[in-house]
């Protein structure tokens, strides 16, 4: 009975935390406020200027998300970048769901302790004097009881509070469709948002409408190129190989991911190495940038450094906590039963920082991972840098196989390097992921040619290099494997 009442008690208290609880977190590059309810409707309140949107959750419980400050320049950037969140939306629901669901499992945790009061009241004053105070309880004395329970949680409740503005609560809900009008043609997955807002103005309705332009473009040409990864003739990795999916300067292009990713999948990556400059500022607005990588590649064992775009400590610190190995100058377990080394960009802090010390040149800095390379007990497979330049020095010594790098957005390599007492090295520079001509490459195709590598160990060290490039056409081009060959 005891526990059939702590249950009881325990779903009502953890019902109530719930529908009560709020989280702030950043999305679509806007500081945020997250609440759940029992709707079933996810509902984006947009702000004053454009319209709020809603659409099924496809599950009872709903989602209310209020967006704050951004970083956007213009509506008219605020909008394009809608329209692209929404045509690659996995990062950005992932978000809300994990928020969601870290609320739901606090609820639960305090209703569970919240419940136990009820239950340690009644143990603790035993059965004697249970039925005394029940002979002096009357029937009026319980009923105010109830009653003052459940004004108590009403209140902390509060169902009465409209979640609406004011300017809002005389809207109405309609389809996406009716609210643009016949003359502007709604996109496949559309049909279910629901727009609520008031269209009054030629500017606004013609931001709109290039937003869902935007959309379909983005959408087509990033699917259709996913597919086409599919039956890409690449190598097939052999037994006891391991290919390694290799990324960099996507520039806030979530769009490539999912075709980088089915370039991986078609390739039989197990990993992936991100070689920076995800962002274009390293600004907290930007992690939708990070969720939308995370979720693309969060299967795989993944390592990175930060570029010298990706700014301060954001990047580094968002993707570590979601589980990627960000390199930060000591040797450690790569892939494949190899060893593995890479630093941030010394330039994207503006400190030059080595572990803890400050005012490190970029020379300095390629210095100290050659000295971490050649002091390493184990010799060095990759050293993963955002620049290649970096592992110079480390390849002239004589102390690491293959040097990975992206930077300068163009492909170059594999390039043998022959250093001291003829060991062997390569170096390698992917192109630009994001098809970035500039510091941002967010758009519904990419701005340039846009590279994934792929590179394949066998036997703890990199034995090849292939590399698959996007064009802005939407077709592909696709590299020989190269094979990399090192003395005995």
């Amino acid at each position: 009975m005891l526990t059939g009442a702590w249950f009881g008690c325990a779903l009502l208290a953890s019902l109530l935390f719930f529908l009560t609880s709020s989280s702030d977190v950043v999305v679509a590059g806007h500081d945020a406020v997250v609440s759940p309810d029992l709707s079933g409707r996810a509902v984006l309140h947009t702000g004053p200027v454009l319209p709020d949107v809603r659409v099924d959750s496809g599950s009872v419980v709903g989602v209310d998300i209020r967006l704050g400050k951004t970083d956007a320049t213009s509506i008219d950037d605020l909008v394009q970048r809608y329209a692209l969140l929404a045509s690659q939306p996995e990062g950005q629901v992932e978000k809300v769901t994990d928020a969601v669901q870290a609320m739901a499992l606090d609820a639960v945790l305090r209703g569970a302790v919240v419940a136990l009061v009820p239950v340690g009241v009644w143990l603790l004053l035993g059965a004697a004097r249970r039925r005394e105070l029940a002979a002096r309880v009357g029937v009026r004395e319980a009923v105010a009881g109830v009653a003052v329970l459940s004004l108590l949680a009403v209140a902390l409740w509060q169902p009465w509070t409209d979640p609406d503005d004011p300017v809002q609560a005389g809207e109405q809900w309609e389809p996406l469709a009716t609210f643009l009008g016949p003359e502007v043609p709604l996109p496949a997955g559309l049909d279910g948002i629901e727009v609520r807002g008031d269209v009054t103005t030629e500017s606004t309705h013609r931001l709109i409408e290039s937003a869902v332009s935007t959309y379909d473009t983005s959408k087509t040409f990033y699917a259709a190129a996913a597919d086409a990864a599919a039956d890409l003739p690449l190598r097939d990795p052999r037994d006891g190989e391991t290919v390694v999916a290799f990324v960099s300067d996507r520039h806030d292009n979530i769009g490539m991911d999912p075709v980088a990713q089915a370039v991986a999948d078609t390739a039989g990556a197990k990993a992936v190495f991100d070689g920076g400059d995800d962002t274009s500022t390293g600004k907290s607005w930007e992690t939708f940038s990070l969720d939308s990588l995370d979720a693309a590649f969060g299967d795989l064992d993944r390592w990175g450094v930060s570029g010298n775009h990706d700014h301060g400590d954001v990047v580094r610190d968002y993707l570590a906590a979601r589980g990627w190995t960000m390199l930060d100058g000591e040797v450690v377990d790569g892939p494949a039963g190899t060893t593995l080394l890479g630093v941030d960009d010394p330039r994207s802090s503006g400190l030059g920082n080595w572990r803890d010390e400050t005012g490190l040149s970029f020379a300095d800095v390629a210095d100290r991972i050659a000295d971490a390379a050649c002091a390493s007990d184990e010799r060095v497979t990759t050293i993963l840098v955002h620049d290649a330049n970096l592992g110079a020095a480390a390849l002239d010594r004589g102390c690491a196989d293959l040097v990975l790098g992206g930077h300068t957005h163009v492909r170059a390599g594999p390039e043998r390097v022959e250093g001291a007492d003829g060991a062997v090295g390569y170096t390698y520079t992917t192109g630009t992921t994001g098809g970035a001509a500039y510091a941002i490459a967010l758009g519904s195709k990419p701005r340039r040619a846009a590279d994934v590598s792929l590179v394949t160990y066998r036997d703890g060290r990199p034995a090849g290099i292939q590399w698959v490039t996007l064009q802005s056409d939407g077709s592909f081009d696709t590299g020989n494997w190269v094979p990399l060959h090192y003395p005995d």
